[in-house]
């Protein structure tokens, strides 16, 4: 029995002297099993999260695409074009952003469907999808991811407003001011959304009073101390200025022609016209020489010139001076020509179709020049509306009382002409400058 303990002793005593690192030999069996068990999961989640991680750059890539479309299609529709340009330049924002147009889903909503800009006709809401094969996530799960990404472009409203706008896109000298012309416009800008170095011309003795003046394209002044600013130069390379009338439709030509007198004085539209409003046409054009009232209506001129001549006087029925007022609509080909001693006292409407609109020019009317000249001293209150055509104040034409905005092809102030302008008050619709788009959503 003592001998049987004492081997026992002997035994534990030599296991004691055994080196470490044969102890850590036998562990190391049992390690080794462990890390080969675990390696499948490690890698498994090791690729699971490079997995997400590539799902979220690709998500991140796809808000900036949807940002960036966004963005494009609200430039657009600050500038005044329809549903389709505002798609299209969104659309192909998008692609050129790395957008894929294949195998993707591209959504342009103006005004937006859903979020807090829904129903706004000022925003361009955006909506990207794509369905992303999975990699080691399709182990558990074979259904695609669905990468979608959204954003929301609005137009934000300006305090900034225009009373002369030139919308010629490419014409040089779009807007000029030559010889001893006077434009005082003092709380509205001048501005040419013409993209020709000269876009605004300013040479010779003639003066300008604005607010500040506003090119797409270039301007040349050749005496800054002649134009008198708000701002401190002349702002070059500009976004483009929107149309305010640009979505008000042509009068429909639908009534027979009414006799005038040679002589006539007295001019009453009494057709009612499908726009709502009353209306008179006369073919020919129309030569004033003496004293003619206007009753409210719409005056279609249809061929011809509209003309003030000698020492004529034109006004508004006494009655009608606190209601609404006239819009000369010129089709086909028709002309204005103010000239010689005549007084033009005339206001828009203030409500209806042509609200605001004083003279229409036929947006197919290109080439067509309208002259305000001579000695004519004017009182005007509402907009000269010739969208495809050039207007000129030239000789010794005054336009000195009211709210007269000028919305032309190209604008042209040479001579002696005087032009002054005060809308602050009036109801016709702003031109919107320094308009911004903002990303909302």
């Amino acid at each position: 029995m003592i001998a049987e303990k004492g081997r026992i002793m002997r035994y534990a005593r030599l296991m004691s002297l055994r080196r470490p690192s044969e102890a850590f030999y036998d562990r190391s069996g049992a390690t080794a099993i462990i890390v080969a068990l675990a390696m499948p999961v490690v890698a498994a989640g090791m690729g699971l999260g490079a997995e997400a991680g590539y799902h979220l750059l690709l998500q991140r890539n796809m808000q900036q695409a949807a940002d960036m479309a966004a963005h494009a299609g609200a430039i657009r529709l600050r500038a005044g074009d329809g549903e389709m340009r505002v798609r299209a330049a969104a659309q192909d924002a998008a692609i050129q952003s790395g957008f894929p147009p294949e195998g993707g889903n591209l959504f342009v909503n103006t005004p937006p469907v859903s979020g807090a800009y829904q129903g706004s006709a000022s925003s361009v809401e955006v909506q990207l999808t794509k369905s992303q094969p999975r990699y080691f996530s399709a182990i558990f799960v074979d259904e695609p991811v669905a990468i979608s990404a959204r954003a929301v472009a609005n137009v934000e409203r300006s305090t900034s407003r225009a009373c002369v706008l030139a919308l010629a896109p490419t014409a040089s000298r779009a807007i000029t001011v030559t010889g001893s012309t006077d434009v005082s416009i003092q709380n509205c800008d001048v501005v040419t959304n013409s993209n020709a170095k000269d876009a605004f011309y300013m040479h010779g003795n003639g003066k300008l009073t604005a607010g500040c003046v506003r090119s797409v394209g270039g301007a040349q002044i050749e005496k800054t101390t002649n134009l008198v600013m708000r701002c401190d130069a002349a702002e070059e390379m500009v976004p483009l200025v929107r149309d305010p009338y640009a979505d008000i439709p042509e009068p429909a030509i639908e009534q027979p022609c009414d006799e005038v007198g040679k002589n006539q004085r007295q001019f009453e539209a009494d057709f009612p016209h499908s726009s709502g409003v009353r209306s008179m046409r006369i073919c020919g054009g129309l030569d004033i020489k003496n004293h003619a009232s206007f009753a409210p209506g719409l005056y279609i001129i249809d061929e011809g010139e509209l003309s003030l001549n000698a020492n004529a006087d034109v006004a508004l029925d006494e009655a009608s001076l606190e209601g609404p007022g006239v819009t000369f609509y010129l089709a086909n080909g028709a002309t204005l020509s103010l000239s010689g001693n005549g007084d033009f006292n005339i206001q828009a409407p203030t409500a209806g179709p042509y609200a605001g609109i004083l003279f229409f020019g036929s947006r197919s009317a290109s080439g067509l020049t309208h002259e305000v000249l001579g000695n004519s001293r004017s009182t005007t209150q509402g907009a000269i509306y010739f969208p495809s055509s050039g207007v000129r104040f030239l000789g010794n034409s005054r336009i000195t009382n009211g709210c007269t905005q000028i919305i032309s092809h190209t604008v042209e102030f040479t001579g002696n002409s005087t032009l002054r302008s005060n809308c602050e008050t009036n109801n016709v619709r702003e031109i919107e400058t320094k308009v911004l788009v903002r990303l909302v959503e």
